[in-house]
């Protein structure tokens, strides 16, 4: 059956690129301006020529319409707080002194002053940078890179549409300052907020921006009717504006529930909505409101979140159902591409058959442009496409990688009783006290120590033939020995090799599952310039042989502390990889723990007491609708617990996690069953340490005392703040002294100092702890 064409040629956008440059040009740009080595003007360009070439790949795959302002030297939501100028006071000089450096250093800090906290973008591995607001806070218009960015665009012949963090979703991500009371809500700032953006917007208009794009992901969450009201008198307010272009309300990652009623309602011109797996309430929803008529709607059809090839029949059926709804329709991945990676025709390595499953941002704009003609003209205009589709579809459907008959056989034949410890904690505890033989406050670090240039040129030596696996080792060796050296000379107590044979902390797991396959090429940002190579799940995961038990027990037979062993959970193994879309993601994550679960096993029984099971992605996989909470902690908890729970009571169960709110998931924690956790909390000031008390946490927990994202190097006496700030929560007998995460993009100067410092504090809080103990 051939679909009819639609009454207007359908519009081809996205909502935002990837930054980065086909070799992560932006990364050694800005690294290189934080080290001296490029000029500033020199960081504008490459910044400037990035910006083009994005436009140009956007335009020559068939997008009509460009993004402009999602660019960023470090994160979108920093710039979307320089325009308002929602600057920290303890920034201000440095910001009035030179905006770059100042821009920098509220994202990194500096020795003297401590940079805006940073957690998840919602429920992914994007880091932003939290707003700092107040009572006193006073906004102002600064719309200099905007209008710049438009400007640039414009000027190479391209149609633009300017993209804003929109102010609801900018209030309700932000958190009350320093010094301000802690239920301070920022959502009313908003009356203060909307004549700033009522200037930006004018601003662009001037500048010759037709339509500018408020991006409110926020409202996909629960919301409150205050938050609700809002959001109507924001978008009301803004959309009378008489002097403003037309206005896009974007939503993504979800439905958008009762907001979906508010903004449908709201005097703007268009709606973008994300109708892929998890959003697809969002037709229901819209068809229930009466659609929009009058207004432009932009449909996020193609999934901007993974890296599968879209189902182009599914896709255009659910824009020939949406034809009704709105006065015009057009295409788009359901959020920015900036969470996939480039381009999926880099990675030469990967079966060519396997290729074929895979889209990257550029394979996307391609299949965004081809549900374009065939909704504007028909599908007779793509039958080769729609053809070609259904074949690559097939293949991956069809394929032996996605199903093997053993592994789902042993996952079928788990067990309540296989995701729980022979022991309670109160027992276990005991027992692992009397075998480790620790001290009050025992020191510790989350796993990594610094990736050096020599050891990433080894790894290159190794692959590219100018070393041997022998020689390779030995430099292996040389450093394991060197970190555990450096740590028993500062007096840690519970000791890490530093995983220097590790590339990262998933994708060096994934190398070795079967089901998983790497990526060469495919970097996607995770904050500032730590750029990530999610590896792909592809298909039934088994562990063909142990993965770390060599150098583990390598550096335990180098010293007669404990040294961990270090794993990456289930839960985190998922979500930092392109997970398959074509079963649970319960089914996949106990197939991973299973997996796991033997390496533990392995790891106990070559003598290792300390096992750390990391799990940072835990809090920022939570669905953002709490009705679809119960049901992902269900499978997320049981997938580590049957990770874990396999060993001997006096085994010590770690685990991790970080940047993230955890508050919203104290009760989960708990669930893990782990004997002792491991939390950021430097930046966001112990927080966390008031909520597991605020729960009842009963058993162990470090929360962090040094942020690491930060390049400054905290004093033992501000180290000893927090620590003591930690007890006022969790009593001393079940509190660690550890840094917020790993070592690994720190260097060797600043680690030794910082961890010196770190256990001259808890050495300081012990041993007064111990004086008024006597």
């Amino acid at each position: 059956m051939t679909a009819k064409p639609a009454a207007a040629a359908a519009r081809a956008t996205v909502y935002g690129y990837p930054r980065q440059g086909q070799n992560r040009e932006l990364k050694r740009a800005v690294e290189g301006y934080w080290k001296g080595r490029v000029t500033a003007d020199a960081l504008r360009q490459t910044a400037a020529d990035l910006r083009r070439s994005n436009w140009q790949q956007l335009a020559d795959a068939g997008i009509t319409e460009v993004p402009t302002g999602d660019f960023s030297y470090y994160d979108h939501v920093l710039d979307t707080s320089v325009m308002v100028g929602a600057v920290p006071e303890r920034h201000r000089a440095a910001v009035e002194a030179d905006a770059l450096d100042g821009f920098f250093a509220m994202a990194r800090g500096t020795q003297d002053v401590a940079p805006l906290e940073m957690t998840k973008w919602f429920d992914t591995n994007y880091h932003y940078l939290v707003p700092e607001l107040g009572p006193d806070t006073v906004f102002t218009a600064d719309s200099t890179k905007q209008v710049a960015e438009l400007t640039e665009a414009l000027a190479l012949g391209h149609a633009a549409r300017p993209v804003l963090v929109g102010p609801v979703t900018y209030l309700l991500l932000a958190k009350p300052a320093p010094g301000v009371a802690a239920d301070f809500q920022p959502l009313t700032l908003l009356d203060r907020l909307l004549p700033v953006y009522a200037q930006v917007l004018a601003d662009l208009h001037a500048a010759g921006a037709e339509w500018v794009q408020l991006d409110e992901p926020a409202l996909v969450q629960d919301r409150t009717p205050a938050d609700l009201n809002a959001a109507a008198r924001a978008y009301r307010e803004l959309g009378a504006l008489p002097d403003r272009p037309k206005l896009l309300v974007a939503s993504y990652f979800d439905r958008l529930g009762d907001a979906l009623q508010v903004l449908a309602a709201a005097p703007v011109e268009g709606l973008a909505l994300d109708f892929t797996e998890g959003a697809a309430a969002n037709l229901a929803d819209l068809a229930a409101v009466g659609g929009l008529p009058g207004k432009r709607l932009v449909a996020g059809v193609v999934n901007g979140r993974n890296i599968w090839i879209n189902d182009f029949q599914k896709s255009l059926t659910t824009l020939g159902t949406l034809l009704g709804l709105a006065d015009r329709v057009d295409v788009a991945a359901s959020c920015s591409l900036l969470h996939v990676p480039l381009d999926a025709n880099a990675e030469r390595d990967i079966d060519p058959q396997i290729r074929r499953w895979l889209a990257f941002a550029r394979q996307k704009t391609t299949e965004i442009t081809t549900l374009a003609r065939g909704l504007a003209q028909g599908t007779d205009a793509i039958t080769a496409e729609l053809a070609a589709n259904r074949a690559d579809l097939a293949s991956r459907a069809g394929s032996a990688i996605t199903h093997d008959p053993a592994v789902r056989a042993r996952t079928a034949a788990v067990t309540d009783a296989d995701g729980r410890r022979s022991q309670p904690y109160a027992q276990r505890t005991v027992a692992q006290r009397a075998h480790l033989g620790l001290p009050l406050l025992p020191t510790t670090t989350i796993g990594s120590f610094p990736q050096t240039n020599e050891l990433r040129t080894a790894r290159a030596d190794l692959r590219a033939g100018r070393i041997d696996t022998a020689g390779y080792e030995e430099r292996i060796k040389d450093e394991i020995r060197e970190v555990l050296s450096f740590q028993e000379k500062t007096g840690i107590d519970v000791l890490v090799h530093g995983e220097p044979e590790r590339n990262d902390m998933v994708q060096y797991f994934a190398e070795q599952l079967t089901g998983y396959l790497a990526t060469q090429h495919g970097w996607v940002q995770s904050y500032g310039t730590r750029y990530v190579r999610p590896p792909v799940l592809a298909g039934d995961i088994s562990r063909p042989e142990p993965m770390t038990v060599r150098w583990t027990s390598y550096a335990q037979s180098q010293t007669t502390k404990p040294v961990k062993g270090m794993l990456t959970g289930p839960v985190t193994m998922l979500a930092w990889s392109f997970v398959r879309d074509d079963q649970p993601l319960g089914d996949t994550a106990r197939q991973v723990a299973l997996a796991l679960r033997d390496e533990v096993g392995d790891l106990e029984a070559a003598g290792t007491s300390v096992i750390q099971v990391d799990e940072p992605a835990l809090r920022e996989t939570l669905p953002l609708r709490a009705a679809d909470h119960a049901g992902y902690l269900a499978w997320a908890t049981e997938s580590f617990r049957l990770t874990t729970s396999g060993v001997r009571p006096d085994t010590q169960i770690h685990t991790h996690m970080c940047y993230a709110e955890f508050g919203d998931i104290v009760r989960a924690i708990d669930d893990l069953d782990a004997d002792v956790i491991s939390l950021e909390a430097a930046r966001s000031h112990m927080q966390v340490a008031d909520e597991l008390a605020e729960h009842g946490y009963p058993r162990e927990a470090g929360p962090g005392v040094w942020d690491i994202h930060s390049p400054r190097i905290p004093s033992a006496q501000e180290a000893a703040a927090l620590l003591r700030k930690g007890l006022r929560a969790i009593p001393a007998e079940r509190l660690w002294v550890n840094p917020d995460c790993g070592l690994k993009t720190r260097g060797w100067t600043e680690t030794r100092a910082s961890l010196e410092n770190l256990v001259a504090a808890a050495h300081e809080v012990r041993a007064d702890l111990t004086a008024g103990g006597s």
